[in-house]
């Protein structure tokens, strides 16, 4: 059984992530999965666009209850490994040389609002909800934070790091999160409306285009792989130290973690 739906039409890819019964929750499958999805229509000659989006009520819910009870259990090395698998699907995404549409049918949480984030343009619907919750859990957004300090500026990015607050559309389009919001039922043709215009662009041009946005803004493929690494040692060393092994505790024990007051 696949975690990612693909669907072909007219030069566009779309991607689905296809676990609704979990609310497309990230677990190692579905890490892999979508990561060579994305490599593979970046590398696609008939691909023109890429859409992604979610399968259900939800766009992502970060990570799976399972693989973070598998990840409290592990260690260190292990956590690392883990998270050097999901930095590489978020600088696939991020340097994707084909135009990249985030299509933001519902709530998206921690390593979904990555995606979002490492997506060229995000439409979404004005009923999602918005979170990077990892504080919560005495760990941070690590893998995900150079793309969304990208997208949404740092100011904004060290307010919701710190707090772990769960925001709206309206806000995320404020942020910068997502550049248009729309009813449930306009979404998919407000993408249709963007593909229109990116189908109008010559493919060698939108590549380039992409290549000298992110260069000018400092944001290099190699540089964001040496990036990954650090950031992957940071969270393996939190995942296993007792702060983060409380959080997750709590988490997965539904109680609230020992630092908050009662």
């Amino acid at each position: 059984m696949t975690a990612i739906r693909i669907t072909d039409r007219a030069g566009v890819r779309e991607l689905a992530l296809d676990r609704p019964e979990v609310h497309n929750a990230f677990d190692d499958a579905l890490i892999a999965e979508l990561a060579a999805a994305i490599e593979a229509a970046g590398h696609d000659p008939a691909v023109r666009a890429l859409v992604l989006t979610g399968a259900g009520a939800s766009f992502s819910a970060g990570a799976d209850l399972n693989w973070m009870r598998g990840m409290a259990g592990a260690s260190e090395a292990e956590n690392r490994a883990d998270s050097l698998r999901l930095a590489r699907l978020m600088r696939s995404l991020q340097f994707c040389p084909k135009p990249t549409v985030a299509r933001v049918n519902g709530a998206a949480y921690g390593g979904g609002v990555g995606l979002v984030a490492c997506c060229d343009i995000a439409i979404g619907a004005d009923t999602a909800k918005f979170g990077l919750t990892e504080v919560k859990l005495g760990l941070v957004p690590a893998v995900i934070s150079p793309y969304v300090v990208a997208a949404i500026g740092l100011r904004q990015a060290r307010r919701l790091f710190l707090t772990g607050e769960v925001f709206d559309a309206a806000e995320a389009r404020h942020i910068g999160l997502l550049h248009q919001v729309v009813a449930p039922g306009a979404l998919d043709e407000a993408v249709a409306a963007t593909l229109k215009l990116l189908a109008k662009a010559g493919p060698l041009a939108q590549h380039e285009a992409k290549r000298l946005a992110c260069r000018v803004a400092g944001l290099d493929e190699h540089a964001a792989e040496r990036t990954d690494h650090h950031n992957a040692e940071l969270i393996a060393r939190l995942r296993v130290s007792p702060e983060g092994q409380e959080g997750l505790a709590a988490f997965l024990d539904k109680r609230a973690p020992a630092w908050v007051s009662r």
